[in-house]
């Protein structure tokens, strides 16, 4: 297998599990059920505001990241966002390389939620 095969490879399985929801799917989906919903946002940006029973697990720590998902019931659906969806995104595929079935991002982050 040569490297560009074997890095595209990874990447696809990386995502594989992975699923960017717009915000009124998540909202549905994070208000019908009790769900593992993480805000991946430093404790500054979480403080200013957040999405109601939102879990605040900064994932600029890495070490603090990866012990607390250790804990987590990996065949639970877990549901992330941050501020517009880039570190949400990075937090998904180190989950899916931790071993959890079904991850969901929020679309657009924290700035394209609507209360």
């Amino acid at each position: 297998m040569s490297i560009f095969s074997s890095i595209f490879g990874l990447n696809a399985q990386q995502l594989e599990g992975v699923e960017v929801l717009e915000p009124n799917a998540y909202k549905n989906a994070i208000s019908n059920n009790s769900v593992q919903l993480i805000d991946v946002r430093t404790t500054r940006e979480y403080n200013s505001g957040h999405i109601t029973d939102a879990i605040n697990v900064d994932i600029s720590n890495r070490k603090n990241f990866q012990e607390y998902f250790e804990k987590l019931d990996r065949e639970a659906p877990v549901y992330l966002y941050c501020r517009s969806g880039s570190r949400s995104q990075s937090a998904a595929k180190l989950l899916v390389q931790l071993g959890f079935k079904t991850v969901y991002d929020l679309k657009g982050g924290y700035l394209n939620w609507k209360n």
